[in-house]
């Protein structure tokens, strides 16, 4: 079975010159976590300049779902290549982008069919799915929540209240964005976990914000994360997206899913919305749908696409070697690779909740699929947020060759690629669980 190896100190000695080297020309703004710069990569393993060689359960952030460097996604590249690069789809047309829009008006199963406008990256999605629903509607008001990241431009990054960093001077705002709270059962602002939690939030959003605040014949759209990712990969209980669904049916507004890190059978289905059995108006997606490559989508309810010619557009969006490798990826993902992931989220799940019983500082364990969180506490009583203590584990497994990342105030994802095999998990678990051991 293969492990992780790790041959120098970390950074290594080229490591350390190109990190030398990024800090004089590349923007200090990104959140480089470790000290790692990276060579090569193949299914779930990354070797970096210095052949050291790490288990990745990060997954270029939840980017890489058919593991680094696919075989048949990097013969679809290649065969793309060779054929056409580039030609821009809102001037002209080529096949692999007409191709793709059809996969995936096939598997996002809108009621009346679907249509798609591309972009490069899943921000681009919801700038989309912003301006469309304006559009279409010709109301102004959003509704976004807590906890929320849609990203980073300055649509997405209004509508996101993950964390006040990213907001910070940055103001103003798109205007005409309220955010609301979302279901954390984990960490309820009332100290109390209610059974129907998830419909509460919905009515408060009908009883209070409607009633005092915004009326609702004035908003567009509700943006939703089926799951919240960088907010700290929160599930809400099941009644939540159903009502969600309910409320915007009865007042006629758009329902969008941020599935950019949750779709792609991420969470052992192609998006997890289906989990809960509601159907979006809108969807945006990007991350796992191109290996890699890159491609954002924002996927609408055909009747909802009424905009005219020039309304939106992207020069590079579903770029046709990007919209190959979605395609390959989609088809690995129908051939087994979303079962894959429900069957070794199901055996992440049970060694980590195991593992629990063990550490006094793992506090909820939770999520769905091969989208899994570990929260981090000073005490399972108090539940109160271990942040530093998370940021030592994250590092400690770094050392251990295990690539982590956190979410939210104080917990750790587990995000590896769709291709993982229960071996690499039960690696996975050892590391981590040695890494609790020695830091803890």
């Amino acid at each position: 079975m293969k492990a992780p190896l790790i041959r120098t100190p970390l950074p290594g000695p080229k490591a350390s010159e190109f990190i030398r080297r990024d800090a004089e020309c590349v923007s200090p703004s990104y959140t480089r976590i470790y000290p790692l710069v990276v060579e090569k990569a193949r299914g779930l393993w990354v070797q970096d300049v210095d052949g050291n060689e790490f288990l990745d359960f990060t997954a270029g952030i939840a980017v890489n779902a058919t593991g680094h460097c696919h075989p048949q996604v990097v013969e679809a590249i290649r065969d793309q290549a060779g054929k056409l690069i580039h030609m821009s789809g809102t001037d002209f047309y080529y096949s692999p982008q007409i191709v793709l829009a059809e996969k995936l008006a096939e598997i996002s199963h809108m009621t009346g069919g679907a249509r798609v406008f591309y972009g490069n990256s899943g921000a681009e999605a919801v700038e989309a799915a912003l301006k469309l629903a304006r559009y279409h509607t010709r109301r102004e008001q959003m509704i976004s929540f807590f906890g929320a990241f849609h990203g980073r431009t300055m649509g997405a990054l209004s509508l996101s209240a993950s964390k006040a960093f990213h907001r910070k001077y940055y103001h103003p705002f798109v205007p005409g964005i309220t955010h609301v709270p979302y279901p954390n059962c984990y960490r309820c602002p009332y100290g109390v976990c209610y059974p129907t939690c998830g419909s509460a939030c919905v009515r408060w959003i009908d009883d209070m914000l409607f009633r005092t605040s915004i009326p609702a014949e004035e908003v567009a759209a509700i943006f939703v994360e089926p799951i919240q990712g960088e907010g700290g990969y929160i599930v809400p209980p099941p009644e939540f997206h159903v009502e969600l669904g309910r409320l915007a049916k009865k007042f006629g507004i758009l329902l969008v899913a941020d599935e950019i890190q949750s779709g792609m059978g991420r969470t052992g289905k192609m998006f997890a919305m289906e989990h809960f059995g509601v159907e979006p108006d809108m969807m945006a997606i990007a991350k796992g749908i191109a290996s890699g490559m890159p491609l954002g989508a924002m996927v609408a309810n055909a009747k909802l696409m009424d905009w005219s010619a020039g309304s939106h557009a992207s020069t590079f969006g579903g770029n046709p070697i990007s919209c190959r490798a979605a395609l390959a990826t989609i088809d690995l993902l129908q051939k087994g690779l979303i079962e894959n992931a429900r069957l070794r989220g199901r055996q992440l799940m049970a060694g980590l909740g195991e593992m629990q019983k063990g550490f006094e500082c793992m506090g909820d364990v939770r999520g769905k699929g091969l989208m899994v969180a570990v929260e981090l506490v000073k005490d399972r009583i108090t539940k109160e947020n271990a942040p530093e203590l998370r940021n030592l584990i994250v590092q400690g497994a770094f050392h251990r060759g295990l690539l982590l990342l956190g979410c939210g105030e104080s917990a750790i994802r587990f995000c590896p690629a769709l291709t993982v095999s229960e071996e690499e998990i039960d690696t996975g678990l050892s590391i981590f669980e040695e890494t609790l051991k020695k830091i803890s």
